[in-house]
């Protein structure tokens, strides 16, 4: 037994789905829009959080 990995064999590779460059074009700007979204209203709890937590959160003994 040499050290030597015997590897098996494989199946032949399919390409699978093969998107146009509009298609392309219209995903990057689909996840674009969800990421700026999801971006916004991470943003919009964070501003009512601090809203419902009023300006005496600040005044807090340490």
């Amino acid at each position: 037994m040499s050290g030597e990995k015997k590897e098996k064999p494989r199946p032949p590779q399919e390409d699978g789905v093969v998107l146009t460059p509009e298609q392309l074009k219209r995903q990057r700007a689909r996840s674009i829009a969800i990421a700026s979204v999801l971006g916004f209203l991470a943003l919009l709890f964070y501003v009512v959080t601090i809203v419902k937590l009023g300006p005496n959160v600040l005044n807090r003994p340490l």
